[in-house]
């Protein structure tokens, strides 16, 4: 969240911030009520000091002998106490719609964002992987129909015990998914990432520390009976693993990666654009969650676009960088980089001229310290110095599903197999070729060959 303070010394940033962002926020009614608390709470310690005075006279009139005077002072002090505690509970009921309120604020832009008011206004940043593109078959099927084909996506069965949104890997497409999550782990095992392996319910608690609630609430999943829901993604967990704890600046910066299932109620109209394994309820992802000094975060974002980038260079899929606009930045960002594979099997009108579609697989994001002041963390720069918000960043590294959705269309051959990738080969014991498997159950007969 942002610091009450900075909105108060800073409204004409704030309300430009805002603006840029397309937010709804009243930025002068929320300095109205911070102005309203700050004089309460200064005439409360008025009350009080006049109060403290009033009592310790009481004493001394007593002792004179002054009983009139006494009294007359014992009752100022209960009309004191009185009207100290109406000033306190205003004071506190605006604190706390205050503390309410700024939880809704999203985060303010970074001076290197562009302004813009949607997605078609983000600004490309480079291409990668397109001056060496492979041969690709004259017409790539898309992954859905593929998947089906090869019998390893079977969405039909998914449905079957979850609903839609939710599917079945088989055989070669289920070691694919587990060489995929290998491979990265190790990979950024080498970037001296440290394993975390978090747990999967989060609290309302975590949810609110980076950023999730109380704004995204409905596109996440509540687990009835509990406070508790499951993890839309391992930033959650892994960022307030350290919510409330005093870091040291030699801990820094401290970099985690957490390899966990993730749960989104994915909006989207049906369509081609929502077929297949793009927009679903749950996916794989590997998280890359990092702890650094303020001074260090941007410096250190770039390094992190570099560490999911690795990725995506290895497996050799072509790629692009978007700078992310005010008006596509995640609530919680200060800037976020998008990383975009190019999958080849459908024409969405928004791929390169090759045609396809860019699918994102990691969005890499400084937050600075708006998700240190909601969970509470801190560093202390030196022992005996005061403590400070440390900044925080992530990135996906990267969407399983999604890398797979590009690897089986990029990779796809003419005669309807899927070369695998050379780095995954050791982790699908030396497999280079997907070929597929033989349906399975009387639904896979022929119509002419059921009773």
């Amino acid at each position: 969240m942002l610091d009450r303070k900075y909105i108060r010394e800073h409204p004409d940033e704030v309300r430009a911030a805002l603006e840029n962002r397309g937010a709804d926020v009243d930025v002068d009614e929320f300095l109205d009520m911070d102005e309203e608390w700050r004089e309460l709470k200064a005439q409360g310690d008025d009350l009080r000091h006049e109060r403290n005075e009033v009592s310790r006279s009481i004493g001394d009139l007593k002792q004179e002998g002054k009983e009139e005077e006494a009294q007359e002072a014992i009752e100022r002090s209960g009309a004191l106490k009185a009207e100290l505690e109406e000033v306190e509970e205003r004071a506190e009921e605006l604190d706390s719609e205050l503390e309410e309120r700024i939880l809704e604020i999203p985060n303010v832009p970074h001076e290197s964002v562009p302004v813009g008011e949607d997605e078609e206004d983000n600004e490309e940043i480079r291409r990668e992987g397109f001056d060496s593109l492979r041969d690709l078959p004259d017409e790539v099927t898309p992954h859905y129909d593929l998947g089906e084909d090869l019998e390893i996506i079977d969405e039909a069965r998914g449905a079957k015990v979850a609903g839609s949104g939710f599917y079945f890997l088989k055989g070669d497409g289920a070691r694919l998914e587990h060489a995929l999550i290998q491979f990265m782990l190790n990979l950024h095992r080498e970037q001296k990432y440290v394993d975390v392996f978090p747990p999967v319910p989060v609290d309302s608690e975590a949810m609110t520390g980076t950023g999730q609630l109380p704004k995204f609430a409905d596109d996440a999943y509540k687990i009835e009976g509990d406070d508790l829901w499951l993890c839309p993604t391992a930033e959650v967990p892994v960022t307030n693993m350290y919510a409330g704890d005093i870091l040291l600046r030699e801990d820094l910066p401290l970099k985690h990666q957490a390899y966990t299932p993730n749960f989104r109620r994915e909006a989207g109209e049906h369509g081609v654009a929502t077929r297949g394994i793009v927009r679903v309820h749950q996916f794989n992802k590997v998280e890359l969650v990092n702890f650094v000094e303020p001074e260090n975060s941007y410096e250190r974002l770039e390094g992190l676009l570099a560490e999911a980038e690795e990725v995506l260079q290895q497996l050799g899929l072509p790629y692009r960088i978007l700078n992310l606009c005010t008006g596509d930045l995640t609530f919680s960002s200060a800037k976020t980089y998008d990383i975009e594979v190019w999958a080849p099997g459908d024409d969405m009108d928004d791929g390169p001229e090759a045609g396809g579609r860019w699918l994102e697989v990691s969005s890499a994001s400084n937050f600075e310290d708006f998700q240190a002041r909601r969970a509470g963390l801190r560093y202390r720069p030196e022992r005996h110095e005061s403590t400070e918000y440390l900044h925080t960043l992530n990135a996906s590294g990267t969407a399983v599903g999604r890398v797979m959705v590009a690897i089986l269309e990029y990779y796809q051959n003419d005669d309807g197999t899927v070369t695998v990738p050379e780095v995954l080969r050791p982790y699908m014991g030396g497999q280079e070729i997907i070929e597929g498997h033989e349906p399975v159950g009387e639904s896979a007969l022929g119509s002419g060959d059921k009773e």
